[in-house]
This record gives structure tokens, sequence and C-alpha cells, in this order.
């Protein structure tokens, strides 16, 4: 049997009531995410779907689809679950000490954004842009800037909101091997020090639920399963529709939420919605 289901996929907002939503979404609002950038993680809390952003850092996001591939992350436990801030999953010794035999990576903190990149800006503050990048938020120097580089880009960053995917890793900068956290909270501290390779659309009340502990007591909370979406046979595969950030529905969600919260505005501040069909 099929169910639909509409996700407020990340942060809610508390709307005063004087303060109207936007009318529904029209159909041209919408976009489909790439089913070869889609995580589907089976948890023992329930699915959840992670859209991998691979231009901003496109080695992190080919190790996680490599790694899933080959079910590495199949049973993995959560190990590292700290309440208002994020679960750490991802080791194959579920300790939070071991990695894969693959080489480590070279830390991604940073990308390169040019004018095609489909950034949408959602505020300028301090000189800087803060947008997105499909469901990813993203901080960015002033397009202005690119006039003064040498490749015409300008130098732009995931940043920390809930349901955002980053890699662990220890104090080189460069030794993040298999191992991930999700974020269960915003922690904007972490930008520019993890590499940020994606976010969770669908399931963040899974991630919220898991047990909490550093290390977890006896951990249980795992991840059953983990595929790339477009490996999945398309009779059990969900389809997943998320809000353009370009649309004009999305454009005016940004001016009331911006508009409600004045000075205190922040990327976290605004939600992104879903809808998943999916077949049991």
């Amino acid at each position: 049997m099929r169910s639909m289901i509409l996700l407020a996929a990340l942060l809610s907002i508390a709307a005063p009531a004087a303060q109207a939503r936007p009318k529904a979404p029209a159909a041209a609002d919408w976009r489909t995410p790439e089913a070869e950038n889609v995580l589907v993680i089976d948890t023992t809390h329930g699915r959840v779907i992670v859209e991998l952003v691979p231009e901003v850092a496109p080695g992190h996001v080919e190790r996680l689809k490599v790694l899933a591939r080959k079910g590495a992350y199949d049973g993995r436990t959560f190990f590292r679950v700290i309440d208002r801030f994020m679960a750490q999953t991802g080791d194959p010794q579920d300790t939070g000490e071991g990695g894969t035999d693959l080489p480590n990576l070279k830390a991604e903190f940073t990308f390169r954004r040019d004018a095609a990149s489909g950034f949408v800006t959602a505020s300028s503050p301090w000189g800087a842009e803060e947008g997105f990048l499909r469901s990813l938020p993203v901080v960015s120097q002033a397009w202005s800037w690119s006039d003064m580089t040498q490749d015409g880009k300008v130098a732009a960053w995931g940043s920390y909101c809930p349901g955002v995917v980053g890699m662990a890793r220890d104090d080189n900068p460069d030794s993040a091997n298999s191992q991930f956290f999700l974020m269960r909270q915003p922690y904007l501290s972490l930008d520019k020090r993890y590499t940020a390779f994606g976010r969770v659309i669908s399931g963040l009340e899974a991630i919220r639920a898991i047990k909490t502990g550093e290390p977890v007591a006896a951990p249980q909370d795992r991840m059953d399963r983990v595929r790339v979406l477009a490996d999945i046979p398309a009779a059990e595969r969900p389809s997943v529709k998320v809000i353009d950030p370009a649309s004009a529905w999305f454009k005016a969600e940004i001016a009331r939420v911006r508009k409600q919260k004045g000075a205190d505005f922040s990327l976290c501040d605004v939600t992104i919605p879903v809808e998943v069909n999916s077949n049991p």
C-alpha cells in the first residue's frame, strides 16, 4: 500500500497566528532530487532520507555512496549521540576508533561557488550571503567579491543547521574516512571545521529519537540498511519531491520568516517542505 506523507523535513517554525503562511506550493514549486545523490537510511527508528550535494564536497559524497553500495554501513550503530547536537555513526568497529581500508579523505570544508551553482540567497549580512544550494544551507562570500578573484568564483561552505550531514574526523583535518554525523539541532560553530555534504530531508524525528550517550551505553539504535536511491528496485523505491529554493513559493516563505524573526533571522529557521511517496 502506498502512503503519502507531507513532512516539514527540517526545523519547524512556530509562527504567530497573525503571520499567515504563503498558499500551498504549486506543482512548479517542487523539484525531484537526483536519485544518484539521495541516500535512504533505514534505522531502528524509521526511514531517513538524505540529499547529498556533490558540488560542495565531491570526495565525501562519493565516499558515502561507495561505502553504501558495499554494504559497509548496514548494521552500524549510533555510538556517540549528544542531545541538542548530533548523532554519529559509520564506524565498522562501532566505537569511534575505526575506519575502512580506503584512504582518508582530504578536507572539503569550503568550495568555490560560481554564478551557475544554483545558490539562492536568503539574506546578505556583513558583506556575506546566506542561502540554499538545493536543501543544504550555505554561507558564502558576497558575489561582488568574484570580481577580485582569479577564478571568478567565491568561497562558500555548508552551515550546520538541523539535519545537515557532516564527516567526522580527528585532529588532522584530512583524517575523515567513513564515520559521519547527522545534526539533531543547529551548531554553527562547526562551519568550516568539518566537511558538510548533505542534509536530512525526511526523517529528522528518527535521528532525534536515538538514545544519547558519549559513548552510548550498549548502543542498540543502528542503521539497518543504507542504499543509494537509484539502486533501489522500482517496485519499492520511494519517490521524493522537495521544494525548489529558487521557486516563487520558497522565496515568499523566506521573506515571511525574515519578517517574523527580524534581526534574529537564521537559515536554520527556514523549513523546507518535502513530499515522500513510500512503498512499504
